[in-house]
């Protein structure tokens, strides 16, 4: 698709109000950031739409035209948008959330393309037809940050599908400051246990600074993957936390469970065991039940400084979700 950054602002333009401005300016520049943490480092890092132009879109159409568009582009979501629809960003995007937007019942499906940042989004209650919230699909370099993910568990469980899946050998992918919440199923990291021949060797996975609340399974779930879960909080988990399966080597680290059910940290539904290294963790009355692995901070390309299992309960949730 043939796409004109510029013709679009043109048509988008209206009057800002004064007191907009700064808040505009500052989501411009904050939307052109690249990625400074975790996996999403590797294989040349992660930079986004920084190379190109930047808009503003308040409509599904025009949001939807711009994150199908060819070539390097910044994009940044104003006022609420919804609709009953998936969109296909290319490589080489940032999608940016203005403080106060929202998207309900739009799906995102980040599938074999490279180079994506999606940032600062609030989005709602996905219908199952249109996949995920944030599917990640034989993609690389990705980074999900500072997004508001939820469902809605009055639903029928397989009404809605996950939060955000990373499947099919995606790799080199970051999620930070993400707040997870009042859903099914949270995330899943490796569809299936059939697909080792594509997986194994991919699925590099940074949760960095992570809510998660109120939801039921998956917080994440991982076969054949690499794992490292850092200063991440875990309150009023319904049926399960982290699965670790089918290989998968986990590192938890300085991280914090809290009201939630005995398996925290566990194996479950597929052939065979994923291992886990647990450092510093309050399991807040949950268990461990997995093998220990080989996933160690030494062992990562990358350091993140632990913020202590102490100390996440009263600083994650207050900075985690849409907050830039």
């Amino acid at each position: 698709m043939k796409f004109s950054p510029v013709a679009l602002f043109a048509a988008l333009a209206v009057a800002v109000p004064t007191e907009q401005l700064s808040r505009r300016e500052l989501a411009k520049r904050q939307a052109t950031e690249a990625c400074p943490i975790g996996y999403c480092l590797e294989n040349g890092g992660t930079t986004g739409g920084a190379a190109g132009e930047t808009v503003t879109v308040s409509d599904l159409a025009s949001l939807q035209e711009a994150a199908e568009s060819d070539g390097p582009l910044t994009i940044i979501v104003s006022g609420s948008i919804s609709g009953n629809t998936r969109i296909r960003p290319t490589s080489d995007k940032t999608i940016f959330g203005e403080s106060g937007s929202s998207i309900t019942g739009v799906g995102f499906y980040i599938r074999r393309v490279s180079n994506v940042i999606m940032r600062n989004l609030r989005i709602a209650r996905v219908d199952a037809d249109n996949g995920d919230a944030i599917g990640i699909d034989e993609s690389t370099n990705v980074w999900v940050d500072h997004c508001d993910l939820s469902g809605d568990l009055s639903a029928g469980k397989d009404d809605l599908d996950g939060l955000l899946d990373i499947t099919h050998a995606a790799d080199w992918v970051t999620v930070s400051n993400t707040y997870f919440h009042d859903h099914w199923k949270g995330s899943l990291v490796g569809h299936s246990d059939n697909n080792a021949d594509e997986d194994l060797g991919a699925l590099h996975i940074t949760y960095a600074n992570n809510h998660w609340y109120n939801i039921n399974s998956r917080a994440p779930s991982a076969r054949f993957a690499t794992l490292h879960i850092v200063n991440n909080y875990w309150d009023s988990l319904i049926e399960t936390g982290v699965n670790v399966r089918m290989d998968s080597q986990v590192l938890v680290q300085s991280s914090a469970f809290a009201n939630s059910p005995e398996r925290a940290i566990f194996f479950a539904d597929s052939d065979y065991t994923g291992y886990a290294v647990v450092d510093d963790v309050a399991l807040g009355g949950s268990a461990n039940s997995v093998p220990e692995g080989t996933l160690t901070p030494g062992s990562l390309p990358y350091s993140i400084s632990p913020l202590g299992s102490g100390s996440v309960a009263s600083s994650i949730p207050a900075s985690t979700g849409q907050k830039l």
